[in-house]
């Protein structure tokens, strides 16, 4: 039996049919005829010197020697469809496909997204805002911003673009209701999961901990992302412990204000990613030129403040 592999033609056509179990609808997604697709799948079954499917009245299933060729005829079609796309991103100086979480994208990223268009207007700038950790071949994506601590990523060009630090918001009207830190302890609490979920964990317990204050009993109102917990608390409805980057349009807006001089920081920081060598392209390039001289103006926010690494809360806190 020879190793030499049947002509692309007769894998493909196998493929779709092993996908769809029917002629009829692989001939459709090729854009081929029934009759042609049977022909390449009959040329690949001499070629095998076996059939690859059965032939029902109204149905087709796999043979064994079909089932055993499925599984690595698909990945192969997916890992050649993936290094085309590749291909093809390597020759493209004007298209950019950047994802990021939805907190700093509606929070942070969005607002500022026009001044980047006007400054570049030949790129064409595409967005996925997702918590899910996408594949930058499968999702056709060029570049993630992505929070959380610092890890080894083979394979990758990693740059930190800005460390992040909590600390209580509020409007200014509850800023003057309560003007002390050991007045939270009456106030109405707002937290977000994003920032719970870092280690060490950072969240109300660590804070009053810091502040060397107990921890009253519960903490408040909990929600799962930290933009609603900042337009809740942008509204009135409580304190926030909130995360610099996401709360900068509101706290320059004068929506939410810092009272306190008592900030938590965390080892946790906001990362440029991308395969290693797509950084060398020009829109990319110019995407992350852009992004660090807007974090620039983030420093005016630590002015006052007295920075301390989240403590472990206290047994039983």
């Amino acid at each position: 039996m020879s190793d030499r592999l049947p002509p692309l033609t007769a894998l493909r056509a196998f493929d779709a049919a092993a996908r769809h179990m029917s002629f009829a609808r692989a001939a459709e997604e090729l854009n081929v005829t029934p009759a042609a697709l049977s022909f390449q799948i009959k040329s690949l079954e001499d070629h095998l010197g076996t059939p690859v499917f059965r032939r029902l009245n109204r149905a087709v299933e796999l043979t064994a020697a079909g089932q055993a060729l499925a599984p690595g005829a698909a990945d192969g079609f997916a890992t050649l469809q993936s290094a085309w796309r590749a291909a093809q991103r390597s020759t493209d100086t004007t298209g950019l496909t950047v994802t990021a979480g939805p907190a700093f994208t509606a929070k942070w990223l969005a607002p500022r997204l026009f001044g980047f268009a006007q400054d570049h207007p030949e790129i064409e700038l595409r967005f996925a805002a997702s918590l899910r950790l996408m594949d930058f071949d499968r999702d056709n994506v060029d570049v993630a911003i992505r929070f959380g601590i610092p890890r080894d990523e083979q394979g990758l060009f990693s740059r930190q673009i800005v460390s992040e630090w909590v600390t209580p918001m509020m409007t200014a009207e509850m800023a003057a209701r309560y003007p002390e830190p050991a007045d939270l302890l009456t106030a109405p609490l707002l937290s977000s999961d994003d920032i719970r979920l870092l280690f060490p964990e950072i969240g109300w317990k660590s804070w009053f901990a810091a502040a060397g204050l107990p921890m009253p009993k519960g903490e408040g109102t909990r929600f799962s992302q930290a933009d609603h917990a900042l337009d809740a608390a942008a509204a009135g409805a409580g304190v926030v412990l909130g995360r610099v980057i996401l709360a900068e349009k509101d706290l320059r807006e004068g929506r939410l204000v810092m009272p306190y001089d008592l900030a938590l920081t965390t080892s946790a920081a906001y990362r440029f990613v991308c395969p290693e060598g797509v950084q060398t392209r020009p829109q990319v390039q110019a995407f992350l030129a852009w992004l660090e001289s807007q974090i620039a103006d983030l420093d005016t926010y630590e002015a006052g403040h007295r920075f301390v690494p989240a403590p472990a809360a206290r047994p039983g806190a």
